[in-house]
């Protein structure tokens, strides 16, 4: 019996791969495989602060793995692809298009968020910013989010991108845009659709400065 482990971020780095074909031991779980993976320091010094998935779901680290699972190991974050309101690019994000999808006669508060690359953190400069994703388990979250947004704020319309790839300073790594009937709900909205995005979606921060990087968490950017 064999698992897809997909690996990301650091542990991609300690593997030199993002993908790895490995055999199950007998009753072996999502947790106790990570562990057999990845005795090293450095990948079980972030194992508290794992998520695990299977499947593209988030699973708790005592899930059974069956044969033909797919495995992924979440770092710290830093529907499906079909759903128009989420969009991952490697390509320059455009807000337009979004302000234009989430618009309506009915809808008279349109609130947008735009992350920008800055030039510097904790007075360390910063030359550019790396960003992958598990895409199919992150557009997946991402359009479970919009459904959760527009649940929560009846008559608001929501949509969402983010960059993946390598971004120059200055350049937008995701935007956010909720259009609402009232301004309260379209800012309320849209600041829980950015801190939701942070704190769930599987999408992963390198840090890049002149003389180093580092793989940040992404809840605090």
């Amino acid at each position: 019996m064999s698992v897809t482990v997909r690996l990301f971020a650091l542990l991609r780095e300690l593997k030199g791969t993002d993908r790895i074909d490995f055999e199950l031991a007998e009753g072996e779980t999502i947790g106790g495989l990570f562990d057999r993976l990845f005795p090293e320091p450095d990948a079980q010094a972030l194992r508290g602060s794992l998520a695990f998935a299977r499947n593209t779901h988030y699973v708790e680290p005592d899930v059974l793995l069956v044969d033909g699972d797919e495995v992924a190991f979440i770092p710290p974050l830093g529907g499906g692809a079909d759903d128009p309101r989420v969009q991952l690019s490697f390509a320059p994000l455009q807000l337009d298009p979004l302000v234009e999808s989430v618009s309506s006669p009915e809808r008279g508060g349109l609130t947008t968020f735009t992350g920008l690359v800055r030039n510097s953190f904790e007075a360390r400069a910063v030359t550019h910013l790396e960003y992958e994703a598990y895409e199919p388990m992150a557009l997946r979250e991402m359009s479970g989010l919009c459904d959760e947004i527009e649940a929560r704020w009846p008559g608001c319309a929501v949509a969402m991108s983010h960059r993946l790839g390598r971004l120059d300073i200055g350049e937008a790594a995701v935007h956010i845009v909720v259009a609402s009937p009232h301004r309260a709900a379209a800012f309320e909205a849209c600041r829980f659709g950015i801190d939701e995005l942070k704190e769930r979606v599987p999408i992963f921060k390198k840090e890049c400065y002149a003389d180093g990087s580092v793989w940040k968490d992404n809840h605090n950017g």
